[in-house]
């Protein structure tokens, strides 16, 4: 039966025999101290299944090495891998994630920052709203903590990682242009800059080919509900009459929405004789090879993202990269071909 736990790190440190900035010293890094010291607290932490209170231990530190994780909507898939990635690769490093969403609503990004602010956060790895940002208070986070930006950027405050939108977008006009009628785009509410990036690479690769482009814009009070959104907008353009037979989809959210709307008005999706439609996403959303039909889409280089993105971020930490630069680092994505285009 084991002992009951100490209530205090003062009284744990006793217990093992050790001071209490050496017990500190080993839960910072166990191979800081020596193999006799480190053998003997690891063996009481067995007897009494002591747990450090993290929260009080942060407040002696002017940093720790707690790493703030923060996305606009983390029931998105997209932001659901990136995140899953991005914590793996952090405590594979001795740092502890802690994963924050103001669930698309900019208050609640603001609420994020502070919180981390007050937990004293080695640094930060922040997919911001985008235009509903508050920008002052993204500035003084970022003056004050170590972060990199990831999915999109605010005003060139700190380094970027994420998607190459204009070499994605082109890789798929490309293809669909080559396989069937140019595309008509249907772009998302404009949240943030990565939706003026992905329209502008569509009109730039549309003219390339020679083709006249058609944009298609979405606004709703709620744009991270990107299905309903989808849906709803493909049904107007089946009330008013389809300007196309090739849909492109600024992401495969959007997509889906755009197919279920289809399906429902009786409309088939897919390549070749007998389709009435191709539709094709951006993503790679992990529902998409399961989608009825399967998606066409673009695959973001997720863990590309994430491995960059956290390097960048602990060369901030170690010293490797010094504080105030900015960069941007845009990784390639990939053609996923399957029966929706």
């Amino acid at each position: 039966m084991k002992e009951d736990p100490p209530r205090t790190m003062e009284a744990f440190a006793r217990a093992c025999g050790v001071s209490r900035p050496t017990l500190s010293k080993f839960f910072e890094d166990p191979e800081s101290v020596k193999p006799s010291t480190r053998a003997l607290i690891t063996a009481k932490l067995e007897e009494t299944d002591y747990q450090p209170n993290l929260y009080a231990r942060n407040l002696n530190r002017k940093r720790t090495r707690t790493i703030g994780i923060v996305v606009p909507a983390i029931t998105d898939p997209f932001y659901a891998q990136l995140v899953t990635r991005l914590e793996l690769l952090l405590r594979a490093e001795g740092y502890w994630p802690l994963t924050i969403s103001p669930h698309g609503q900019p208050d609640l990004e603001v609420e994020a920052l502070r919180t981390l602010q007050s937990l004293r956060v080695g640094g930060a790895l922040i997919a911001p709203l985008g235009f509903a940002s508050d920008a002052e208070a993204m500035q003084r986070f970022v003056e004050a903590t170590p972060c990199i930006f990831l999915d999109n950027a605010i005003g060139g405050m700190a380094s970027f990682v994420g998607n190459d939108n204009r070499q994605s977008i082109g890789t798929m006009v490309d293809y669909l242009c080559r396989s069937g009628e140019a595309p008509v785009y249907i772009n998302t509410p404009p949240v943030n800059p990565g939706t003026g990036e992905r329209c502008a690479a569509y009109l730039a690769a549309m003219r390339a080919h020679g083709a006249t482009p058609l944009v298609l814009e979405s606004q709703t009070e709620t744009p991270w509900d990107l299905e309903r959104v989808g849906f709803e907008r493909m049904q107007a353009l089946i009330a008013a009459g389809l300007p196309g037979r090739t849909l492109l989809c600024a992401n495969d959210r959007l997509a889906f929405g755009v197919i279920a709307a289809a399906h429902e008005a009786g409309l088939r999706v897919g390549h070749g004789e007998g389709y009435d439609l191709r539709v094709a996403g951006h993503d790679d959303h992990p529902l998409s090879r399961y989608s009825a039909p399967s998606l066409t889409t673009i695959a973001q280089d997720y863990e590309g993202i994430s491995r960059t993105a956290s390097a960048h971020l602990l060369a901030l930490l170690s010293g490797e990269t010094p504080r105030g630069t900015v960069s941007s680092t845009q990784l390639p994505a990939k053609l996923v071909m399957r029966a929706s285009a």
